[in-house]
């Protein structure tokens, strides 16, 4: 695409989302900051894909398709494991319980809601 300034440049790369982003541009580093959703980005015109794929350092496995716009590059995290843990006491049951059976009935699940139907009405 071509665009009128770096501003429209820059608004058009975070909604593409693209796995490389090359800052072709003077003063290329004064942007980097304003890239929210990129695999990578490739500052100045020495910065070359091929540099970051191979020997500069970060992760070569990048997200694609889009994908950077929720997305990270392959990093120490995406090695870890991570457990959600949940403990409602009966104060906690009573305060959000009417809430979770008002959200699971408008999504159609209608088993859990009356999962936290009965527990509230176990009182």
């Amino acid at each position: 695409a071509v665009v009128a300034s770096i501003d429209e440049a820059i608004e058009l790369a975070n909604l593409y989302a693209p796995e490389h982003l090359c800052l072709m541009i003077k003063d290329a580093a004064s942007c980097v900051d304003r890239i929210s959703n990129a695999g990578c980005i490739f500052v100045g015109e020495n910065s070359t894909v091929v540099l970051g794929d191979y020997v500069a350092g970060p992760s070569h496995v990048l997200p694609t398709g889009g994908t950077a716009r929720f997305g990270s590059p392959l990093n120490i995290s995406d090695f870890i494991k991570f457990i959600n843990v949940v403990a409602v006491d009966e104060a906690d049951l009573k305060q959000l319980g009417q809430a979770a059976s008002v959200i699971a009935k408008a999504e159609g699940l209608d088993a859990h809601a009356r999962a936290v139907e009965k527990r509230l009405r176990a009182d």
